[in-house]
Parts: C-alpha cells; sequence; structure tokens
C-alpha cells in the first residue's frame, strides 16, 4: 500500500487547535507554558499560545534529521520553573519524538501532557489532547503541511 500525500490546510490547523482547546477544558487542565517541537509544531504552538494566552517556547528536537543533537535547554528550564507544561507537534506518527522527551523529563516535578493536530492511533506514545486522530496502518496518508510547501 504506498503513502497518498494529503495537504492540510491552516483552517484545519484551526479548527484542530479549538478541539485541543475544548479536550484541556473538558479535563480542566491548563499548562502554564508551551513548548512546540522545531520545526512542526512551531506555528501550531504560536496560534495556541495566542488563543489561550500562555506563553510560548520551541524546543529542538528533530529525530529525523539524525545528525542534529536533540537540544534540551529550553525543555530543562521550561520543566524546572512551570509545574504545568504542554508539548504540541504537528502529528505523532511513530512516537519516538515524545518518548524522548519523556525519558529525559522523568526527573522533574512538572505535570506534561502532549499534543498534536494529528495523531496516529499506531504511535507507540498516547498523547492527551489531538485535533485529528488517524489510522496509518489503514490509511498510509502523509500529511503536507502548509509551513512544508515552500
Amino acid at each position: 500500500m504506498s503513502e497518498i500525500k494529503l495537504n492540510y490546510s491552516i483552517d484545519e490547523m484551526q479548527n484542530d487547535l479549538v478541539k485541543i482547546i475544548e479536550q484541556m477544558k473538558n479535563s480542566n487542565w491548563f499548562p502554564g507554558i508551551i513548548l512546540s517541537i522545531n520545526r512542526g509544531g512551531c506555528i501550531a504552538g504560536v496560534y495556541l499560545s495566542h488563543k489561550i494566552e500562555i506563553p510560548h517556547k520551541v524546543i529542538d528536537i528533530q529525530l529525523r534529521d539524525s545528525s542534529i543533537t536533540p537540544n534540551f535547554s529550553v525543555l530543562n528550564d521550561s520543566l524546572s520553573k512551570y509545574k504545568r507544561v504542554l508539548i504540541i507537534d504537528d502529528i505523532n506518527d511513530t512516537g519516538n519524538t515524545l518518548i524522548l522527551i519523556k525519558d529525559h523529563s522523568v526527573k522533574y516535578q512538572s505535570e506534561i501532557r502532549f499534543a498534536a493536530l494529528i495523531n496516529n492511533i499506531n504511535s507507540k506514545t498516547k498523547i492527551d489532547f489531538q485535533g485529528q486522530l488517524i489510522d496509518k496502518s489503514k490509511n498510509p496518508v502523509w500529511y503536507i503541511f502548509p509551513w512544508e510547501k515552500w
């Protein structure tokens, strides 16, 4: 089964962020800071930060390009200053990035929750908030986000 490419729009992102905000409201949990995963989570993190008026920072952890060493400095700083931290990415596909973050963060007392615009049900990592739930084993879609089109 070959992978289908599908364009994901800014309107979809905004709708998915509204769903994530509703899920946070329903769980009675809001972060003290939003950390977006560079690069895919950056735009969603900025939008969410403005909408719910919570500070935002970027953490530089990219597993797709193995030549880049993860930089945990912003994550460490945020986990030492905030009790509740939301980490957002564009897609939770395999879950490997989130596993790396979870494993690194165990020494901190912060309550970390994870969000993604798109959540693959087959990911190794379960997340707390999602815009869309997909099953890539049944529908192998490759999403092209607006910030990836250039």
